[in-house]
């Protein structure tokens, strides 16, 4: 049996006649650019958030940099993210010039909200939170600290659609909120995509005038502006997906519960979910000592795996000019090279889990 770490034909086969007709209204309208489907789409997906305000953009990407860029933070600001988290989340802040100061992170994945207060400096001007690979983060604690030391808070929600710490939605604690629909995520487009969100009515409007070139009134250009424009066919294909996301992450859930129950191997450990957090399960990582061993293992099973993520950024050739070494973050570096996110995706079978369980339970033994 072949188990491929991901499937995204599955989910579009199981909503297919929606996909294909909403793809169908959108081509026969007319209208590609910031129209209905966008402004809808938006509207919903606030509301799904518990959020004022969705602009969508091009790319989760595009989210975090154009945060940073609204928030006016840039040349000679630091910024504090935690030191596992996917490159992106970095560019965000570099791409203005501002400075990453890294963190920790803790056993469930996330920042560790015990190691921020010791990292900030006269120069901090904002906390941005990654809620890795699904699971919220420990909200509690970091917004105590933003609204202490007077900082901007920023959440990468690009793995968490509906994740909530204590009831509350990920992406609706800060200033702004960044998603992604790549489409591998629980909510993925059929292409890029992105959004942010806030409750701040006026950090909306600039986002929606920076996002179109600068310019609120076609070439009436306000501000030098990027091109950033969340299309009507992706709009529409999303919110499909959105009017089920509720179906989908239950079936994650299912799944992974499924993992936790039957994978039983003192080889390798599974995924933690902390008291008051809730996990949508992006990926199901576990952490293991012979990785590449276990690979290998899987991959002679026709078991697919992939490492989320072997290069941390501080040790990445884009950050040599930050000058950090190896062993500058030991926990970070730990987690860098024992991660694995093994199968998981909407649509798999009982009999494809039931493999890779059996197969994962074989290893080492």
């Amino acid at each position: 049996m072949e188990v491929m770490p991901n499937r995204l034909d599955r989910v579009f086969y199981m909503h297919q006649e929606e996909y294909e007709k909403k793809a169908i209204e959108v081509l026969r309208s007319g209208w590609y650019v910031l129209g209905n489907e966008v402004k809808s789409f938006e509207n919903e997906f606030a509301a799904f958030v518990g959020s004022k305000n969705c602009v969508g953009l091009a790319s989760g990407l595009d989210a975090l940099w154009i945060a940073f860029r609204i928030l006016g933070i840039g040349r000679g600001d630091e910024v504090i993210v935690q030191g596992n988290t996917y490159i992106a989340s970095v560019m965000g802040i570099t791409i203005n010039g501002a400075t990453p100061v890294f963190v920790e992170p803790d056993e469930y994945n996330n920042i560790d909200a015990d190691k921020i207060e010791e990292k900030i400096t006269g120069r901090t001007k904002a906390i941005l939170v990654v809620h890795l690979y699904g699971q919220a983060s420990n909200m509690g604690p970091i917004v105590r600290i933003a609204e202490k030391y007077q900082l901007r808070l920023v959440e990468d929600c690009a793995q968490s659609h509906g994740a909530c710490f204590k009831g509350k939605m990920t992406g609706t604690f800060g200033d702004i909120g960044c998603f992604s629909f790549y489409p591998s995520k629980n909510l993925g487009a059929f292409g890029d995509g992105g959004a942010i969100v806030t409750d701040d009515d006026a950090i909306a409007e600039k986002v929606r005038t920076f996002r179109n070139y600068g310019s609120r009134k076609r070439y009436y250009n306000e501000v030098v502006g990027a091109n950033s424009r969340l299309d009507e066919l992706q709009a529409g294909l999303l919110r499909v997906r959105l009017a089920h996301i509720g179906e989908l992450t239950e079936e994650k859930n299912r799944l992974c519960k499924k993992y936790l129950d039957e994978l039983c191997n003192e080889a390798f450990e599974l995924p933690r979910i902390r008291e008051g957090a809730t996990h949508i399960w992006h990926q199901f990582v576990i952490r293991c000592e012979k990785r590449e061993e276990l690979i290998d293992f899987l991959k002679e099973r026709g078991i697919g795996t992939i490492i989320h993520y072997p290069i941390p950024p501080h040790l990445s050739q884009a950050y040599q000019y930050l000058q950090y070494r190896k062993g500058d973050f030991p926990v970070t570096e730990s987690y860098a090279d024992r991660v694995l996110s093994i199968p998981l995706y909407n649509g798999m079978t009982e009999e494809e889990q039931n493999y890779v369980i059996s197969a994962l339970n074989c290893f080492n033994k």
